[in-house]
């Protein structure tokens, strides 16, 4: 477990398959749960699919961990913890406590798919809502070098979601040495993380936060992370001695941006995609660096900040290639929220054409996941030898959730850069 970069190889990572609690959303119930629209749940399936065969590629199918699975073998790692499990879900929910006996005796499969959808299919039933905003790992927690960071959601859609979360980091065996060495970080204990005396809120969601090289982790200040959580956070980092700087990403507090992975991610060396107002122009941001030694500095945009503190050659391309309405859609839709499966290798939507057109610009291939496929299998070098290359899943339901390939993995381990 180690993550110093946003772009080194990708070893292991945690993936939530989009599971038939989707399916399940009603247009009543589509903005509390978080989703912008009803999707279509087979056709989502099916990209998901393309998504997570990529990744199999590149990671190997044993190292892209599921949700599902990681609760299953939290809860086989030790039969104690099932009761607590349990407990905590009728809690939550305000089931009757005549559930707890019922749920004991399902099996820990079983149990762990009813947990994240809600839906007890052996009475056809809906015992609650489901999560659908869990395919989004990016925000249940982040790897900082060593160390995990549990995240806090801002929004009671994911209270769930973090429960889960929680119970994975504290219960399976793949992290009993983190937590052993004290390397597990919950912004849920109050004892590391205290409420405010103002009565500020303490959430803060991994699409915020970026381990953007091995000495400045970032964190933005958005609509759903607090500049309370971000210096609670601070607090932590800088007295664990994990990095020199910690960036305070100051954007609009709005739907659109959410999280600062909505409007820019790393994708090579010297290469961030991006929302050219907000990142490049500075509108309605700012950067403030913390170091370590209690100095500040302050800068009028993302731009100025990465390219005068971390690499001066940084170039941007530009969601839409930098033209409205072009820009301002393809943002939307996820244009700029890309990960990288190794330097210059990186995973986008289809659908976002004039970025694409803009990765071309910049001296990038752009492959179909259909034709990656293919060349895969007449070649057994090709994905080793690939290079400079954006590969572009079908996305027509995905995109429809406002979460891109950034969004839905939850990296664990990536190789450092030399």
């Amino acid at each position: 477990m180690f993550v110093d970069n946003e772009i080194g190889t990708l070893k292991t990572v945690i993936v939530h398959f989009p599971d038939d609690g989707i399916s399940r959303i009603s247009p009543k119930r589509a903005e509390s749960l978080l989703f912008d629209d009803i999707v279509f749940y087979p056709l989502m399936n099916e990209e998901y699919r393309t998504f997570l065969r990529i990744l199999h590629l590149f990671v190997g199918e044993e190292n892209v961990l599921e949700t599902h699975q990681l609760i299953t073998e939290a809860i086989e790692a030790c039969d104690a913890v099932k009761e607590e499990l349990i407990d905590r879900v009728i809690d939550f929910e305000e089931l009757p406590p005549s559930f707890d006996r019922f749920m004991e005796g399902m099996s820990d499969a079983d149990l762990a798919r009813l947990l994240i959808t809600g839906y007890l299919e052996s009475e056809d039933r809906i015992l609650f809502d489901p999560i659908p905003n869990y395919m989004f790992t990016r925000d249940i927690a982040v790897t900082i070098k060593d160390h995990i960071l549990i995240t806090k959601a801002a929004k009671e859609a994911r209270y769930r979601e973090n429960l889960l979360s929680r119970f994975i980091f504290k219960y399976h065996p793949l992290f009993e040495e983190a937590k052993a060495n004290g390397k597990v970080i919950d912004m849920n204990d109050r004892d590391l993380f205290p409420p405010s005396k103002k009565a500020e809120r303490v959430s803060a969601e991994g699409g915020d936060i970026m381990m953007f090289d091995e000495d400045h982790l970032m964190i933005g200040c958005s609509e759903r992370t607090t500049p309370y959580a971000f210096h609670s956070i601070k607090e932590q980092i800088f007295k664990k001695g994990l990095v020199a700087n910690v960036a305070q990403i100051n954007i609009p507090n709005e739907r659109s941006f959410m999280h600062i992975d909505t409007i820019f991610t790393r994708v090579d060396r010297n290469i961030v995609s991006c929302y050219k107002p907000i990142v490049y122009d500075g509108e309605g941001s700012n950067v403030i660096v913390y170091r370590s030694n209690g100095e500040e500095v302050m800068y009028p945009s993302i731009k100025d900040y990465i390219n005068t503190e971390i690499n001066p050659d940084m170039r941007y391309v530009f969601a839409g290639d930098g033209e409205s309405p072009y820009q301002e859609r393809e943002q939307w839709t996820d244009g700029v929220n890309l990960v990288s499966v190794r330097p210059g290798v990186a995973i986008s939507y289809d659908r976002n054409l004039k970025t694409l057109i803009a990765f071309e610009k910049a001296g990038y291939k752009v492959i179909d996941a259909e034709d990656l496929f293919k060349h895969a299998v007449s070649d057994s070098s090709f994905i080793e030898n690939l290079e400079k290359t954006i590969i572009t899943i079908p996305s027509a339901e995905l995109s429809r959730a406002r979460g891109g390939s950034h969004c839905m993995t939850c990296p664990i381990q990536r190789s450092t850069l030399s």
